[in-house]
């Protein structure tokens, strides 16, 4: 792994930078396992950092010389519903700049992730994967449980694919 990569807690501070992450790398890391017809509507909507998320402490960014080039995190209430599931964790809204994949940065965002879950008390970890993040999570040592259709509003409906992990 690249020694000049450091993983902190994000602030409202980052909010902008983890848009623009977001923003830029989303359209080019989905383009291949979604259609054109679903991006276009989908990407406004999961391009967008979510401020209450960012601030809950569980959320981290991953710099390079004061670059943001990762962002993700966990929480302990499940996307959408806001339910706690008591021991079990939630992998949220996680990227890695487009330029710089595999060059380490989701693995060390993803260790760092697990390992704060992991001192909080979860036991296991819950994760919506895109379809073409699959092969990342399960490197990470996640298994699918099978696929699943996010809402991301009436009429639009996104295919990830439900995968867990025991810590």
């Amino acid at each position: 792994m690249d020694q000049t990569l450091t993983v902190r807690a994000a602030t409202l501070a980052d909010l902008a930078d983890i848009d623009a992450l977001l923003g830029r790398s989303y359209p080019v890391l989905l383009k291949e396992a979604y259609p054109p017809s679903l991006l276009v509507t989908a990407i406004p909507l999961i391009s967008k950092a979510q401020p209450r998320l960012i601030a809950s402490g569980t959320y981290f960014v991953v710099e390079e010389a004061g670059v943001i080039v990762g962002a993700g995190g966990w929480t302990r209430a499940a996307p959408g519903t806001g339910r706690s599931s008591g021991r079990v964790g939630h992998i949220r809204h996680v990227v890695t700049d487009h330029t710089r994949v595999r060059k380490g940065i989701g693995r060390r965002l993803m260790a760092h992730i697990l390992d704060d879950a992991r001192s909080a008390g979860a036991v296991r970890m819950e994760c919506l994967s895109t379809l073409m993040a699959v092969p990342f999570y399960a490197a990470c040592g996640f298994g699918e449980r099978g696929p699943v259709s996010i809402s991301l509003r009436p009429g639009i409906d996104f295919p990830a694919v439900l995968m867990d992990l025991a810590l």
